[in-house]
């Protein structure tokens, strides 16, 4: 897999207690997963600012630059991203599952595949093998699952906890990396000049009472798949009734309204 183009997306994380700048977590999994692929050859992106200090923790794993797309913080980094990745003959893109700063949406991976053209796969956990202009990937499931996927080239995969953990960030590559911006055309972020941003909230959960009265039985419950209610499986659907089925749920679970 030495011979695949990779290209690795990051961006500046906050730590959750002190808000300090970092390297995002999630991300620093994404360059760790294409550093095990393809070493020295990955192609690690930033959209922002180079002078940002946080990027060094990427340099520190092992990298000898990183490329940065220089725009200030309003501008809109997915057509500058698009352009870039476009031409750069990429095979395969990794990216965080979601932004620990900013809007955080988890919506670009989504986006960037749209506007590419590619699949998406969410929740990469490994890559398999590559051969035949194909990919056999593992991608992650709730309760430590797993499903092995055959997806074709090139495509844009998110990562999250499921990868593999970065290895740390040595101070001396950190200082020694390059770090080489690259001025591209600034798209005003309309969506985001009109929005106010305010901290996330998680969504309370209902706890499910356990009523077993063994150890093993309080096991089983706790681990045991959830079963199936009033869902169903929809397949071999128009576009239009399948985006018909995806609004009702959201109005019956409240997300809209």
């Amino acid at each position: 897999m030495t011979d695949l183009n990779i290209v690795t997306l990051v961006s500046i994380g906050a730590h959750p207690a002190s808000g300090r700048a970092r390297r995002a977590e999630q991300d620093a999994r994404a360059v760790e997963l294409g550093l095990r692929l393809a070493g020295k050859r990955l192609q690690v992106l930033h959209a922002g600012n180079p002078q940002e200090e946080a990027l060094r923790s990427y340099l520190g794993m092992g990298l000898d630059e990183l490329a940065v797309l220089e725009q200030p913080a309003g501008a809109d980094a997915l057509p500058a991203l698009v352009d870039y990745l476009g031409g750069a003959g990429a095979q395969l893109v990794l990216t965080g599952s979601q932004a620990e700063t900013g809007e955080g949406s988890g919506m670009l991976p989504f986006l960037l595949a749209e506007r590419l053209g590619w699949p998406l796969v969410v929740g990469l956990a490994e890559v398999e093998k590559v051969e035949g202009g194909s990919a056999q990937v593992l991608q992650a499931l709730p309760r430590g699952q797993r499903r092995r996927l055959k997806v074709r080239l090139p495509f844009v995969a998110s990562v999250d906890n499921a990868a593999p953990v970065a290895r740390q960030s040595a101070f001396g590559p950190a200082r020694r990396g390059q770090i080489e911006a690259h001025e591209v055309e600034l798209v005003e972020d309309a969506l985001l000049a009109e929005s106010t941003l305010q901290p996330a909230r998680p969504r309370p959960k209902r706890l499910k009472v356990i009523k077993a009265k063994t150890g093993a039985e309080r096991m089983k419950a706790a681990t045991a798949k959830a079963s199936g209610g009033t869902g169903q499986v929809l397949k071999d659907l128009a576009p239009e009734a399948g985006a018909e089925a995806i609004f009702k749920l959201l109005l019956d679970e409240g997300v809209v309204r």
